[in-house]
């Protein structure tokens, strides 16, 4: 039997391993927390820091599997990068080309001489601000470290940028331009670089500005977004000689302008990979390890059904009893992350379950989205 490594034990990296299974593998997971989902279900479970990549490393010559699969977060990403490098894994990227995608600031500076749609880098202290700015560390994820500063000035920023370098493994962070408008993101699974299937999600925040909580699959983007986006993900490919794969971008549109926000390899985080699929019945945990296993990707014939992905997170801490729904709705999928009792930490620490809920068409979609968005769809221990 053929052995695959998964490289992480979050839930959301349930549905790879499943994909792996069915695929014939004999699947080992890794990651150093013995509590995560994965860590406790599975019993290949070996418990070492992946992101120590002379570790894993070690582990991999010790197992030998026949495939290396990243999960859904960017360290696990750029550790099997480098144990790749030198090692027989189809499916991954060089190390070159993962440390431009996994650097916000040089994903900027090469985007911006692709003349890619992305957002301003403003050279501090020696450039003034003309507006509100992001500041955030080059290596972050989940929101964390970021700030946005509206109006401004030399200590707020010089306080944000601190908390940005704190945020930051590498210890370093960049101050870009705001760009205000709705956020989207964008799945393309690429095959000779070129996109052969592709799928438009709209992603709102409920319980934090910089983290999506609520998202759904989109019907109204513009055309010619799309279509230009899909050309500049094409001429990054390209440039970058990235592997066939999936490429997945997040992206704000303004009026008819948008910015690229980033870009990434691997799987997205919080079951997205069940909310194409619920939508769509498009196979997408199998069409993401196809390339880590050696076989391609095609498109395929969609269904469409209207299906909210919501992750029900609070604002502040709280110990956790029960929910409250006030919005009428059908359960398509529900995952708990937590149990009555459980003290559960702000967005995004604190998540209390994943929520895949069904209406009937795209208004009502619409209309429930905006209810979660709004907060105005559930409560938490309502008396």
């Amino acid at each position: 039997m053929p052995k695959a490594l998964l490289v992480d034990t979050s839930f959301s990296s349930w549905p790879i391993l499943e994909a792996l299974e069915r695929r014939g593998f004999e699947v080992h997971v890794v990651g150093s927390n013995p509590n995560d989902v994965l860590a406790r279900a599975h019993v290949r479970y070996h418990s070492i820091d992946y992101s120590n990549s002379v570790i894993l490393g070690s582990l991999v010559d010790d197992l030998r599997p026949d495939c290396l699969v990243p999960g859904c977060n960017d360290r696990s990403y750029i550790a099997c990068a480098a144990v790749a490098d030198g090692r027989e894994f189809a499916g991954i990227d060089s190390t070159y080309s993962t440390e431009i995608i996994n650097n916000k600031a040089r994903f900027r500076e090469v985007a911006s001489g692709l003349g890619l749609s992305t957002p301003r880098v403003l050279k501090w202290p020696s450039e003034t601000p003309k507006g509100p700015v992001i500041v955030k560390p080059v290596d972050g994820f989940s929101g964390m470290g970021v700030t946005l500063v509206t109006n401004p000035s030399l200590r707020e920023i010089e306080a944000a940028r601190r908390a940005a370098m704190a945020a930051s493994r590498a210890g370093q962070c960049l101050v870009e331009e705001f760009i205000d408008g709705q956020l989207y993101s964008h799945s393309a699974f690429v095959s000779g670089r070129r996109i052969v299937q592709d799928f438009w999600v709209i992603e709102y925040s409920s319980a934090n500005p910089f983290v999506v909580d609520t998202s759904h699959l989109d019907t109204d983007l513009d055309d010619f977004v799309m279509h230009r986006l899909r050309e500049e993900i094409e001429t990054m490919t390209d440039a970058l000689g990235l592997v066939d794969g999936l490429i997945h971008t997040q992206f704000i549109v303004c009026g008819s302008r948008f910015a690229i926000v980033e870009s990434t390899r691997r799987c997205p985080g919080d079951l997205y990979s069940q909310l194409i699929q619920l939508s769509t019945g498009f196979d997408y945990p199998d069409a993401y390890i196809a390339p880590f296993i050696g076989t391609g990707v095609s498109a395929s014939k969609l269904e469409r059904r209207s299906i909210l992905r919501h992750t029900l997170t609070g604002t502040t801490t709280l110990r956790f009893q029960h929910l409250s729904f006030s919005a009428p709705f059908q359960i398509a999928r529900w995952v708990p992350l937590a149990n009555c009792g459980d003290e559960l930490y702000p967005s995004p620490k604190g998540r209390m379950g994943i929520l895949f809920a069904e209406v009937r068409g795209i208004d009502e979609l619409k209309r429930l989205a905006e209810r979660a968005a709004n907060r105005a769809f559930f409560e938490i221990n309502r008396k």
